[in-house]
């Protein structure tokens, strides 16, 4: 619950991070950095965005001041956590980004915090719930249209599974922004597929039972004219709130 005690004052979203060799101003040093979209995002939805490195003490105690949390995308899951060998095109793994976010995740599921997972975060939801990856999927599908070049997104159409949560937000077709090479293979225990591309790639996940966890494979944050998704992650975190100021 938020420290203000208010439902009248912004959410509080906290954003996952890189940790990145990065040169900014005089400096070239290791960083703690995020696609400004997300913070633009959030912020367009109604809540206020906080960053999360990942290095820290990442527990339902120490994140209870949150009211919802958005897993960012970013570098692949090191694949030994879903039992595989690196494929040749599986980037160096990240294991300090890898354990904050599982930790993240696992504290946010235990507080009944509202998740947006955004690419990679959908990978890392898929992963923790016991799922796999394809860890290259031009393989499965024979085209690069979900990862068309470096630092470009594609553009895919999406069919979403009516009755879901996710078609209440976006409907039932959608056209989004992607730039992933790896994907969802075997679903992670107890998540619904609730949106895939016409290559059959899944694009979206929900979580039956959570208060909201949706995974997408989409960039939403690059499009700022439209949070509907943040939105929607809000406005469930202000629920939230609401429910526990009851108490």
């Amino acid at each position: 619950m938020a420290s203000n005690g208010s439902s009248a004052w912004p959410p509080v979203i906290g954003i996952t991070t890189y940790l990145e060799h990065s040169a900014f101003g005089i400096w070239e040093t290791e960083a703690v950095v995020l696609h400004r979209s997300y913070v633009e995002s959030v912020r367009a939805a109604g809540g206020n965005a906080v960053l999360l490195p990942p290095l820290g003490d990442w527990r339902a105690e120490t994140v209870g001041w949150l009211d919802g949390l958005v897993l960012a995308g970013g570098a692949d899951i090191e694949s030994t956590r879903y039992g595989q060998e690196p494929h040749p095109t599986t980037g160096t793994p990240q294991p300090a980004r890898d354990e904050a976010e599982f930790a993240l995740l696992a504290a946010a599921r235990e507080l009944d915090l509202p998740v947006l997972a955004v690419c990679r975060g959908m990978q890392l939801l898929n992963v923790a719930l016991g799922g796999t990856l394809h860890q290259h999927t031009p393989e499965q599908v024979s085209n690069t249209d979900h990862q068309p070049s470096i630092a470009r997104f594609g553009k895919n159409d999406v069919t979403v599974r009516g009755g879901s949560r996710l078609a209440g937000i976006l409907g039932r077709a959608v056209t989004v922004q992607c730039h992933h090479h790896q994907s969802l293979d075997r679903i992670g225990e107890g998540l619904d597929v609730v949106a895939t591309a016409a290559d059959g790639t899944v694009e979206a996940v929900e979580l039956p039972g959570a208060r909201f966890i949706i995974g997408v494979q989409s960039h939403p944050e690059q499009d700022i004219e439209d949070s509907r998704l943040f939105a929607a992650l809000v406005a469930a975190a202000v629920r939230r709130r609401q429910e526990l100021e009851r108490q």
